[in-house]
């Protein structure tokens, strides 16, 4: 007979990637505000922008989300940045000729090795929008 096996560990670090931009407001906003929401709770946050969302990291840019009665994008990026971490998607940032210079101070640019290696952590949820 073998011993029973340990439930799985809680949560205790939320990936949120946000695949669209502002074509899809509602989308690109619940993404944001989810992150910034469990990083206001405690929970480690690390949030990857991919496809147009790689604009809101651009300075100024996150301005361009408009959605009525939903917090402004650019203080739920910088609730994230206060206490998570903000990547960009390296294909997505070459395609659109940023770099990390062109980014918000805090924000990463790396690879989809670096995506999976995150998700796939021990204790880890994974929220794609």
């Amino acid at each position: 007979m073998t011993a029973p096996t340990a439930p799985p560990a809680p949560s205790t670090r939320l990936v949120v990637k946000a695949t669209c931009g502002t074509e899809a407001p509602e989308r690109l906003n619940q993404a944001l505000t989810v992150a910034a929401t469990a990083a206001a709770s405690g929970v480690e946050v690390s949030l990857w922008l991919t496809g147009d969302a790689t604009w809101m990291a651009v300075p100024g840019r996150a301005q361009d989300l408009e959605l009525p009665h939903a917090a402004a994008a650019g203080d739920l990026l910088d609730a994230v940045l206060a206490t998570g971490t903000v990547t960009v998607c390296g294909q997505c940032a070459v395609r659109r000729d940023l770099t990390e210079a062109d980014l918000v101070p805090g924000a990463v640019v790396r690879g989809a090795a670096a995506f999976v290696e995150e998700v796939m952590a021990p204790g880890t949820q994974a929220l794609v929008y």
